[in-house]
């Protein structure tokens, strides 16, 4: 799940090592959540959505903030695991394995720690 606000710069290559990191996996489905982006976000998900269907795309009217987003993307998502993740790249897509593991080990939930900010 994805939620996304003004991510035009960077969505399409998100959306590559996610779909890399992902196709290693096994089946998936991305739930893109267009936080009422004023960019041209919206118009490429859809965009690439014509040659992409392993993601959905869930349009927010305006800007609620990421915890609307997080909670529309939710409610849409079917799969036996959820993970969130911005778009950003702040946290790669290449995590995302680590994570499966703990789940797959019987983990509930699994976060991963934020990187240590100086000092």
């Amino acid at each position: 799940m994805v939620p996304a606000f003004d991510e035009a710069d960077g969505i399409r290559e998100f959306h590559r090592r996610l779909a890399s990191v992902m196709d290693g996996l096994g089946t998936w489905e991305a739930v893109y959540v267009n936080d009422g982006s004023r960019d041209e976000t919206l118009a490429i998900l859809k965009a690439m959505r014509q040659t992409e269907e392993r993601f959905t795309i869930i349009n927010l009217t305006r800007n609620f903030g990421k915890e609307i987003a997080m909670t529309a993307g939710l409610d849409h998502a079917k799969g036996d695991a959820i993970i969130v993740i911005d778009a950003d790249l702040q946290d790669p897509p290449e995590v995302i394995p680590e994570l499966v593991v703990a789940w797959r080990e019987g983990v509930d939930m699994v976060l991963r720690p934020a990187p240590c900010q100086g000092g």
